[in-house]
């Protein structure tokens, strides 16, 4: 059984409000995706308000999700329907000014991420680059050590997402 999960947090400015037109196909798509999320192998976790992962704020949406691995949540992300979700986010989204709109890291089995905590982990992100508490699928640290609990002091070989 892993010691540790992987927190996975996503956000993105919305091109226009959800109830318009021109973001009608991303919030068609969001009921399969959460599903399709939901029954993945290596799933263990999102936040679900109002069954949905998304919630507007200032026309920023976020998700926030744990896997057990950062094989698992690759291959939901790239090697399922959800990629062509992945295709169109320029349709719907634009930049959010920081130098990434996903970040990753690595927590305790059985603990679940905060909101607040991604938005920081993003942050450090952007600040720093990419480090054992903050990274990306293109630069990505393997799991802390699992008997030390000490991260690992650098990135495993970068793989095409």
């Amino acid at each position: 059984m892993a010691t540790f999960h992987l927190a996975h947090f996503n956000a993105a400015r919305l091109r226009a409000p959800l109830d318009d037109p021109a973001t009608a196909g991303f919030v068609a798509g969001l009921d399969p995706i959460n599903a399709l999320a939901d029954r993945s192998p290596g799933f263990v976790w999102r936040l679900a308000e109002e069954g949905a992962t998304v919630t507007p704020v200032d026309d920023v949406i976020a998700t926030l999700s744990v896997w057990e691995s950062l094989e698992a949540l690759r291959a939901f992300t790239y090697q399922s329907e959800h990629l062509d979700y992945v295709r169109r986010r320029r349709d719907w989204f634009v930049p959010l000014g920081y130098r990434a709109s996903l970040v990753l890291w690595w927590i305790p089995a059985g603990t679940l991420p905060t909101p607040q905590e991604g938005v920081t982990r993003l942050r450090r992100l952007g600040e720093h680059g990419p480090t054992a508490e903050a990274f990306t699928f293109r630069a990505p640290f393997p799991a802390p050590d699992e008997v030390t609990g000490a991260a690992p002091p650098s990135p495993l070989p970068a793989r095409p997402a």
